[in-house]
């Protein structure tokens, strides 16, 4: 499963920034027309709205769950998350945990 989880992670890293890497190469490092565009129309509020919420509850999971597990870095989800986002923040906690039981044993 480790190797599925940073593949993942990978993929979950590539796939989005295509789509970011040309939103910024033709808009520049604008934040607010980046909110602006994540909220365009009523299907893009939606996917938005259901991916920034997921994202939210999985933080929150994944804090609790990185205790109960023992998972060290557990921050860099958080970061993962901002950067990129669930896409990545999801597989690299699964990497993450799936380590634990090796390192604490």
């Amino acid at each position: 499963m480790r190797n599925f989880y940073l593949i993942s992670a990978i993929v979950g890293t590539i796939v989005p920034w295509i789509f970011f890497g040309s939103f910024y190469n033709t808009s520049g490092f604008d934040v607010i027309k980046f909110v602006t565009q994540l909220f365009a129309n009523d299907a893009a509020s939606g996917f938005s709205a259901d991916v920034l919420i997921s994202l939210t509850v999985f933080w929150v999971w994944s804090f609790f769950d990185s205790k109960a597990h023992d998972v060290s870095k557990w921050w860099t989800v958080i970061l993962a998350g901002f950067c990129v986002g669930l896409s990545l923040a999801l597989p690299l906690y699964l990497f993450l945990r799936e380590e634990a039981p090796k390192r604490s044993s």
